[in-house]
């Protein structure tokens, strides 16, 4: 707003008159001395506007201004807060042996996509060199805390299309580490599959980003790599607004729930997802 010879009162230097206004500071002449002050700060502290009008504007400015303070503090007390969760998380996981990126997700070819559902278990593929060639692959970071993440994409299609076609956490007494089959077993009760309307708005790239290059939504190479556990609770999560059935939506609530449990999650403070797409 305009504040330029405005008559002003100053607590100390009494009546003046406003000569500048540049940004965040204005200039007051008081009978020929001249100072400065942050605007619009000083309102409200040390000076008065003289017209009741214009005082009366400049109380929104200093309304919007106070609100705006209020969000950036509201904002940083939050981002505290989730820090401080974070690393009270991060010693759970610790205290409970947890590895922090325990999850898994498949890139299922069309086979696998068409028995998956029925079998409820996934092959981890075998390794292509070394002294454990033709070996399957172990997944030595799956504990019974971990989930397995189902996706696919068409082969005419760019990475960024990958969908997410289901998950379940794995059996309760699997361990990747002892697993010489290299079969992945699920959980009796923890399962989910999706529609193909409801995969469709599921992209594993709306969730997953590779921290080296966040920039980057390339597979190379492999049948599946580790993510955080962070991921898995926000696709959960995703899952349980999309669904419309409401059976369904209970199964995927206490999904939600099992899982947060399993990973020393607070399953009402789940952010929201950042992957390489948002």
């Amino acid at each position: 707003m305009n504040l330029i010879n405005e008559e002003v009162t100053h607590k100390v230097f009494g009546e003046g008159n406003i000569v500048g206004h540049d940004g965040s500071i204005i200039t007051i002449d008081f009978n020929e001395q001249i100072k400065k002050f942050v605007y619009p700060d000083a309102f409200g502290k040390f000076i008065t506007l003289n017209n009741r009008n214009t005082a009366e504007n400049l109380k929104e400015v200093l309304l919007k201004k106070e609100m705006e303070e209020k969000a950036i503090e509201r904002k940083r007390k939050e981002e505290k807060e989730r820090h401080a969760a974070e690393l009270q998380r991060r010693e759970k996981l610790k205290n409970y042996k947890i590895h922090e990126s325990s999850q898994i997700v498949f890139w299922l070819d069309e086979e696998e996509q068409q028995t998956v559902f029925t079998d409820w278990q996934v092959f981890t593929g075998k390794v292509q060199s070394g002294k454990n060639k033709d070996q399957p692959n172990r997944v030595a970071r799956l504990r019974p805390n971990s989930a397995v993440l189902l996706t696919a994409r068409e082969s005419d299609q760019e990475e960024t299309e990958r969908r997410i076609l289901g998950l379940y956490m794995v059996n309760e007494a699997f361990s990747g580490n002892s697993s010489d089959d290299g079969m992945v077993l699920s959980h009796s009760e923890f399962r989910i599959e999706l529609t193909d309307e409801e995969s469709e708005k599921l992209h594993f790239w709306n969730y997953y980003i590779n921290e080296n290059y966040p920039h980057r939504t390339t597979w190379d190479s492999g049948k599946y790599r580790y993510f955080d556990n962070v991921l898995t609770a926000q696709i959960l999560k995703d899952l349980t607004e999309i669904k419309t059935d409401a059976e369904q939506i209970e199964e995927a609530k206490n999904f939600l729930k099992y899982f947060c449990q399993m990973n020393a999650l607070d399953v009402d403070n789940i952010p929201e997802a950042s992957g390489a797409l948002k």
